[in-house]
């Protein structure tokens, strides 16, 4: 199984098939509006101008599982990304990443890379998941990650 067999709703209600990504470098990550993590739309949305000619896709997916910290409706999250951290890669409506309820998607990427102490669960927002150009898990990143600290794997899926 790779990513490409998921589909999701973006942010304006519309479905997407995740295999128009086929042979992208991706990186996929549960964002939150009001979490102490939420500024790293700033380094996502720097890694997506810097590598997007190159075959790197961000896509975002809010999550309102954590502390309640994205309440709002899927216009307000887009609004607020776009102007207060001028994010112009794909985001998706708000899934839940955990449990019985958790996005399919959510559920394949956290049992094919696990996390902290080899839990499967997704532990908070900003959680990073990077996708080979085959639609194949290459890491998982804590929320604590800085997206740009991951650059150099980003580099090295692009230039496979």
């Amino acid at each position: 199984m790779s990513v490409y067999q998921f589909s999701a709703m973006n942010i304006k209600g519309e479905e997407v098939s995740l295999s128009q990504y086929e042979g992208n470098v991706l990186l996929i990550v549960n964002t939150a509006s009001n979490c102490g993590f939420t500024p790293q739309f700033n380094e996502l949305q720097q890694l997506f101008d810097l590598y997007k000619d190159q075959g790197l896709t961000i896509l975002g997916f809010p999550c309102n599982q954590f502390m309640n910290q994205d309440p709002g409706t899927n216009q307000d999250i887009q609004e607020f990304c776009q102007l207060n951290y001028g994010v112009t890669f794909p985001m998706f409506e708000k899934v839940d990443v955990n449990g019985e309820s958790a996005h399919p998607l959510f559920q394949f990427l956290s049992a094919q890379e696990k996390g902290f102490l080899g839990l499967k669960s997704i532990k908070w927002n900003f959680t990073k998941f990077l996708i080979n150009k085959k639609g194949k898990v290459e890491g998982r990143f804590a929320p604590a990650t800085s997206p740009l600290s991951i650059k150099k794997q980003i580099e090295n899926l692009l230039h496979q």
